[in-house]
């Protein structure tokens, strides 16, 4: 008979695309992933993924088998968190959906200190809007707004989208053409830097370089590392450039670790929303969440302001 944890299984190998990024999802080892995997394929009779370099890439056979059960599992996953629910009504329990290096610089240094239990979901914007309509996620933090009846977006901060580069890489030479607003020329020792990505999120410099050059950018990253923050630690102290949200490292900023290079010609802002549903049943634990995120954004302008 088959296990519903090979389905699970299967289904976070396709969301992610690896079978790292699965064991992440499911807080599992990758050979226990390699073998849910091995023993659905086993099952079914056939190839569900294809191997190609570090990804997985899922067959026909595959999306026909996740279009059969995504739906199903969801609704799996609603009935245990209700049951879940049902079974601690004294101590409720939240889920949150942000992106991971939001998590790290908030709410990871407050969550030893919740009154109550805490869930906390890593994954796309799109995705997250959809869990909260779905009721599987009570509260997202998004630069993004759905479109659903049912959610509710709440503004709160916002980010700006910078360039920014380690103490050590020369800018002298920026300085001057950056007056004289040669925008080739720009683009030009642009081009010519160490660059810094995350794995497959190019949002940010594709964004900030369409809205200063008007074209998308003909180069890619020299350096992929796990995520922004592994970016800001790696341009501390050392040469290379990126284009994130100063609000992940406004500290850094400050403290000269790193240097602001230049805004662009327009400021890219990005407005910080609460996400929720308009009829939820944790508005106290919600608002607590809330309340964490509005004073360490205070703490960063005022640490600005000093």
């Amino acid at each position: 008979m088959v296990n519903l944890e090979w389905y699970r299984t299967f289904k976070a190998i396709y969301k992610t695309g690896t079978l790292t990024g699965a064991a992440e999802t499911l807080f599992i080892s990758q050979p226990g992933v390699s073998l849910h995997l091995s023993s659905l394929e086993s099952y079914v009779g056939y190839k569900l993924f294809d191997r190609t370099g570090r990804k997985m890439v899922p067959t026909e056979r595959g999306k026909v088998l996740f279009n059969a059960i995504v739906d199903p599992l969801v609704k799996l996953e609603e009935v245990e968190k209700n049951f879940q629910r049902c079974t601690e009504a004294h101590t409720p329990t939240i889920s949150v959906g942000m992106c991971f290096e939001t998590f790290q610089i908030t709410l990871e240094q407050y969550v030893s200190t919740l009154p109550f239990n805490l869930i906390i979901c890593f994954g796309e914007y799109p995705e997250m809007l959809d869990q909260l309509d779905k009721g599987i996620l009570d509260l997202i933090i998004t630069p993004q707004k759905g479109i659903s009846p049912r959610i509710e977006h709440e503004a709160f901060s916002s980010e700006q989208i910078v360039l920014v580069g380690g103490p050590q890489v020369d800018t002298s030479y920026f300085e001057h053409i950056k007056k004289e607003a040669n925008i080739e020329e720009i683009a030009d020792w642009l081009k010519a830097q160490k660059w810094y990505g995350t794995t497959g999120d190019m949002e940010h410099l594709l964004r900030f370089w369409k809205l200063n050059f008007d074209k998308q950018p003909d180069f890619r990253p020299n350096y992929i590392v796990p995520n922004l923050n592994s970016i800001v630690r790696c341009l501390s102290g050392g040469t290379g450039v990126a284009v994130i949200p100063d609000f992940l490292c406004r500290q850094e900023l400050n403290s000269g670790q790193i240097k602001l290079i230049w805004e662009g010609r327009k400021k890219l802002t990005n407005t910080l929303y609460f996400g929720t549903r308009k009829q939820h049943s944790h508005q106290q634990e919600i608002d607590h969440i809330k309340g964490l995120f509005r004073k360490v954004m205070a703490n960063a302008d005022a640490y600005i302001a000093q």
